[in-house]
């Protein structure tokens, strides 16, 4: 199992890397979460009554990239990944399975999406500030935001996981 890398953050390093570094950490772990896993499972609701599946948090999670990495520090005009239309609740959305909905499509467009954060980040320095409502938002913010939303998620996706197949630690 266990075929993604998951590097360990480094330990006396500058701030971009130190930042960089966990947030590819949880990005690792959310896809070792995955693995393994066929689309039933995948798609499967296992902590009642949520409906959260892992398929439909890797499709959050390729929004939330999308959205902080892309439109808001970036300020590319983006439709959403995957769902029919922006959220109007605040929230990035995602969740919501399509009819056929795989998580391979799901982690395809997820992987698309990191390195297109990737790239962006690479042209913007930490202080380098993106519109959020009429805001200012640095870099430096959005890092520490995005370790946060994965290392959330990632503990759904430990309970989500275990209850699947039993699977924990990884």
């Amino acid at each position: 199992m266990n075929n993604t890398e998951r590097p360990m953050p480094p330990l006396d390093a500058d701030e971009r890397s130190v930042l960089e570094g966990w947030l590819d950490f949880h990005r690792a772990t959310l896809a070792r979460k995955c693995e393994g896993l066929d689309d039933t499972q995948a798609a499967t609701a296992t902590v009642a009554p949520s409906e959260l599946t892992l398929t439909g948090l890797v499709q959050h999670m390729a929004e939330v990239e999308r959205t902080w990495f892309r439109r808001i520090l970036a300020a590319e005009e983006l439709a959403t990944t995957h769902t029919e239309q922006a959220r109007t609740d605040g929230t990035d959305g995602g969740f919501e399975l399509a009819e056929h909905a795989t998580l391979h499509d799901a982690l395809n467009t997820w992987r698309t999406e990191v390195e297109h954060a990737r790239r962006s980040c690479r042209e913007h320095s930490l202080t380098d500030t993106g519109d959020l409502g009429g805001q200012h938002v640095n870099l430096r913010w959005i890092y520490v935001h995005m370790i946060e939303e994965y290392a959330r998620h990632n503990g759904h996706a430990d309970l989500l996981r275990e209850r699947l197949d039993g699977t924990t630690g990884i």
